[in-house]
């Protein structure tokens, strides 16, 4: 049998499970007003599409994130945007991380908006079977800095989303890793409590 028909057939199929899920979930979403599972059934770009048409001032970021989230809201959009995350759920990770205080540090050695950890610092110390896990990773002094802060953040999470297929995945493996699925239910419900 040849591979490249089958290939075809497999994605035809799968084309129409992801159609009957969407639809599913957008009548789901009809019905009733605040459904759990909606969020993993509608596609991210799709996501960031319906979050343009709503706003008026070029902020993507809900109104219902506090002032210290909000700040941030240029990085947030930009930086979402560029990656194709919808802003209000970069806002619920860093609402969840650091409380939008861009100095913050972990007792685990992360820093930053998007809490992330760095090559130097505590993070050093955390090994893996090659030698330190974060050694390719950004220095504590550039993670401090917002903005880079937040393009590494989302540019990291936005792969992680790509690996892992769902917002829910893709949260756990961003997530402190003793958390589990907690943290990614801790976000994904920040983004739905709060997002647009």
């Amino acid at each position: 049998m040849r591979l490249g028909p089958w290939l075809v057939i497999r994605g035809l199929i799968l084309g129409n499970v992801i159609v009957v899920l969407l639809t599913s979930a957008l009548s789901a979403n009809a019905s009733s007003p605040n459904p759990s599972s909606v969020i993993d059934a509608i596609p991210v770009a799709e996501q960031t599409v319906a979050e343009s048409t709503v706003s008026t001032e070029g902020c993507l970021v809900s109104q219902e994130f506090p002032e210290s989230v909000r700040q941030w809201c240029s990085l947030i959009t930009r930086y979402a945007g560029e990656h194709g995350l919808p802003a209000d759920l970069v806002a619920a990770v860093i609402w969840q991380e650091s409380g939008g205080k861009p100095q913050a540090i972990s007792r685990s050695g992360a820093v930053g908006l998007m809490q992330i950890m760095p090559r130097d610092g505590i993070a050093a110390t955390f090994m893996c079977v090659n030698g330190p896990c974060f050694s390719g990773r950004p220095s504590s002094d550039q993670l401090r800095d917002p903005e880079f802060n937040v393009q590494y953040g989302t540019r990291m999470l936005a792969r992680l989303l790509e690996r892992n297929g769902s917002l829910r995945d893709a949260l756990k493996a961003y997530g402190p890793m003793d958390r589990g699925y907690s943290y990614a239910d801790r976000v994904l419900s920040l983004y739905r409590q709060y997002g647009q």
